[in-house]
């Protein structure tokens, strides 16, 4: 933040008196402007032994799969933000079941909530952030072709824990990749 929204005039990175993180305040108006994570909440929308994917129309990852999740709005809660969510991306309508996973994601202060949801019927098409939707079962689910490790290790639990006949909650962080000699190597 280069400019305060309260006053305009130009902030500076300092710490403030009884804080202990550098915030962005302003000389001006002494106002303290915090940036706090984002959170990005969404479902894993289920009809019988398939779950709902969509096939994303924008950056980042354009073309890959995810299930329906997107960024929390003001006046909204965690399960009405995920419900919005599948709507607009999937054109599909969920009853919320349960929470299912939270993702901490530090290196791009994001954090995601995803719920388990049932498809409250098979009316669903493409919203306009996705180029298709589709239902997967285990063994079709393009793994390879998955947008975020988020939902790769959401979707991991969620068949193993199917299998058990056992819903647990999840929860983890996502670490950044780290490179050697070769950019696309984990190390």
């Amino acid at each position: 933040m280069k400019f305060c929204s309260n006053c305009g005039a130009r902030t500076v990175q300092r710490i403030p008196p009884g804080d202990n993180l550098p915030r962005a305040v302003c000389d001006q108006c002494d106002s303290i402007h915090y940036e706090n994570p984002r959170l990005i909440v969404g479902c894993i929308p289920e009809w019988e032994d398939k779950i709902l994917l969509c096939k994303r129309a924008i950056e980042p990852r354009v073309g890959m799969w995810t299930v329906p999740a997107g960024f929390m709005e003001n006046g909204e809660t965690t399960a009405a933000g995920a419900q919005r969510e599948t709507l607009e991306e999937a054109n599909a309508r969920v009853d919320i079941v349960a929470p299912y996973a939270l993702y901490n994601i530090p290196h791009i202060n994001q954090v995601y909530l995803l719920f388990r949801a049932r498809l409250l019927d098979l009316d669903f098409s493409a919203g306009s952030e996705s180029l298709e939707v589709e239902l997967f079962t285990a063994d079709s689910v393009p793994w390879r072709e998955l947008a975020f490790a988020t939902v790769r290790n959401t979707l991991t639990h969620y068949f193993a824990d199917r299998q058990d006949k056992e819903f647990r909650f999840h929860m983890g962080t996502i670490e950044p990749m780290r490179t050697t000699h070769d950019p696309s190597t984990p190390v």
